[in-house]
């Protein structure tokens, strides 16, 4: 992706967000040379790869295979494996209309999805093999705000805004807006997206960026170099 498009996709989901009264926290708006000269004070932030992420997993199609995604906060691996501490992560999502976040699973996350609002969000279904393995003729159950629902292998549960699905590791799963833009909330245990999503197809769940301008505020992907001590 070009750093342009980044920032054009950035720009309209600020739009939207702002739409719906959603507020993000003061480090979002952070420029990259604030973020850089308060690094120190932010070492958890970086750690925890908090803040903007868009990607078109590798496709080069983001309008027809993308996600845009703003991390709010997210625990430590380190406290998960000893079970208590942050062991919580919080996300915001924008799924745009007919516009894929593909098939996959997760090895140690559990998630809440939640329609914050704007069209139906569509979350296709499929059970895993007893190896984790995507298994097209598996179902399963899942909760729908709590109430349990049996899946069919490839069933497609219709979220209206306010109602959520919850996910558990191995529930393999794709997502999409219908008739129109989606306002998501992720809600979930801690959050690694270099290691813990496993995809149906041979999928890059980050971007690689080509520097036409310069950036609007800093990606995820972009602390490991542009923050650098």
């Amino acid at each position: 992706m070009k750093r342009s498009q980044v920032n054009d996709i950035m720009a309209s989901g600020i739009d939207l967000i702002r739409s719906h009264n959603f507020a993000l926290p003061a480090f979002a708006w952070w420029t990259p040379a604030e973020f850089l000269a308060r690094r120190e004070q932010a070492a958890h932030l970086i750690a925890a790869r908090c803040g903007w992420d868009i990607t078109d997993y590798g496709t080069g199609d983001f309008n027809r295979i993308g996600l845009f995604l703003f991390t709010l906060r997210n625990g430590r691996l380190d406290e998960l494996s000893r079970g208590w501490g942050m062991t919580y992560a919080e996300k915001l999502l924008i799924s745009r209309q007919d516009q894929i976040s593909p098939m996959h699973r997760h090895v140690l996350k559990a998630e809440d999805i939640i329609n914050r609002g704007g069209a139906d969000l569509i979350v296709e279904l499929f059970g895993s093999d007893d190896n984790g393995k995507f298994a097209p003729d598996r179902g399963g159950t899942v909760l729908c705000d709590g109430i349990l629902l049996t899946f069919a292998p490839g069933e497609k549960l219709r979220l209206k805004p306010g109602e959520s699905v919850t996910l558990m590791p191995g529930d393999w799963h794709a997502f999409w807006g219908e008739g129109g833009d989606v306002l998501i909330g992720e809600v979930s245990t801690v959050n690694d997206d270099e290691k813990d999503n496993i995809y149906r197809e041979a999928l890059g769940r980050f971007s690689k960026i080509i520097e036409d301008e310069e950036p609007r505020h800093l990606l995820v992907s972009d602390y490991a170099v542009r923050l650098a001590a």
